[in-house]
């Protein structure tokens, strides 16, 4: 019986304690922010969504390099001759088209690795920390400011300078190795002429 009683006030007591934190609580203002009308206040060294400032990369493929997920894809173009791509905002000059810029934020792990590499500071991560999607395919964004049209046109420029480059290699060659030939006919005429030659007769011994 007295074991009875001794549980039946062990069960009151841990009642009342669980009812007085829930009492104290119920006379406080409530401290739980209001999302999504309300929303927090994130700290300066936050790690969220990568965002690339096209205008400032060189494609280095640093980034792409540093990334421990592969979530990085970086192409590029070299620019032909004539072609004036700009410079970067601390004034380094461009020498690559950027043709493709992709970062799988799906499998990115805010690590933040991308970022310090970066010699023109164009890969930074922000504050924004909502882009939920229904599709997977879509938390895969596109950087590139070409449309692909452009980027078409830029490989295929490219491509086309490759192409005239190597032809006027091949018709150097073949223009040099034409005038070895004729050098070389040339010399064995001489070298016949030679063989033709009459031999001057040995002058009389005087007597």
């Amino acid at each position: 019986m007295k074991d009875y009683f001794l549980k039946f006030w062990q069960g009151l007591w841990t009642i009342a304690i669980g009812m007085k934190v829930t009492f104290k609580h119920l006379f406080v203002p409530a401290v739980t922010i209001q999302y999504p009308t309300e929303k927090p206040e994130l700290p300066e060294r936050e790690r969220n969504r990568l965002y690339v400032n096209m205008d400032d990369c060189i494609g280095c493929l640093q980034c792409e390099r540093a990334c421990p997920v592969d979530c990085i894809e970086i192409e590029t173009v070299k620019a032909v001759p004539g072609e004036d791509l700009g410079k970067t905002s601390n004034g380094k000059k461009k020498a690559l088209w950027v043709t493709k810029f992709d970062i799988d934020i799906a499998k990115c792990c805010y690590c933040q690795l991308c970022v310090f590499p970066c010699p023109t500071e164009c890969i930074y991560m922000t504050d924004v920390y909502e882009f939920s999607e229904y599709e997977r395919d879509n938390l895969i964004y596109d950087f590139v400011t070409l449309t692909p049209e452009e980027r078409e046109e830029k490989k295929k420029n490219y491509e086309e300078f490759l192409a005239k480059k190597e032809a006027e290699k091949a018709e150097a060659a073949r223009k040099k190795a034409e005038e070895a030939a004729k050098a070389k006919q040339e010399e064995k005429k001489e070298d016949k002429k030679e063989e033709t030659k009459p031999e001057d007769k040995p002058k009389d011994k005087e007597e």
